[in-house]
């Protein structure tokens, strides 16, 4: 039992922090580009956020799948799991897909700045590559949710709305506490 709700932390841990710094990463500058305006060197980045705005949105359904995955139990949790799993892969989908375009984009607001001429020079920041390779991780912690979550600990039944369990008299309570056992458990 404890081998599994160590599986369990380490992947939902895991799973969060690809999911936040995929969040965070797509909407960071993702390409720088350069030129120049009557010999005045111009410079100007785009955003993850502004050349695919899709992968920001499928970012925060990921990260918001975690915390579906940690109060549901059984099947709900799969679910969850799953539809993470498909933010996540639309997400790397989408950064793979912006690679040559946010490059582009680079350079279009060089030329918005005033940047003329035939050369620009343009390069992906790191960002853009944190973005895909968390994407990729957070689609393989959801990929382990989904086949494991059957067998994860779940959340105790107190936990439950009000009305969810059968009320207990107050008899059965005081003798549940002269057994030695906790009669909210």
């Amino acid at each position: 039992m404890r081998g599994r709700a160590t599986r369990f932390g380490l992947t939902v841990l895991l799973g969060l922090t690809g999911a936040a710094l995929t969040a965070v990463a797509t909407s960071r500058d993702w390409a720088t580009a350069s030129g120049s305006a009557a010999g005045v060197d111009v410079a100007a980045s785009v955003k993850g956020s502004s050349t695919a705005p899709l992968a920001v949105a499928l970012a925060l359904v990921a990260l918001a799948a975690w915390g579906v995955v940690l109060v549901l139990r059984g099947r709900a949790r799969q679910v969850g799991a799953a539809i993470g799993a498909l933010a996540s892969a639309g997400v790397l989908v989408t950064v793979l897909v912006a690679f040559g375009r946010a490059q582009d984009d680079a350079v279009e607001a060089v030329v918005a700045r005033g940047g003329t001429g035939d050369t620009f020079g343009s390069s992906l920041t790191a960002w853009y590559y944190v973005s895909a390779v968390a994407a990729a991780a957070t689609l393989l912690t959801f990929a382990v949710a989904v086949v494991a979550a059957p067998r994860w600990p779940a959340m105790g039944s107190r936990y439950d709305a009000p009305g969810a369990a059968e009320p207990v008299a107050e008899q059965d309570m005081w003798r549940a506490l002269d057994d030695g056992r906790d009669p909210t458990a």
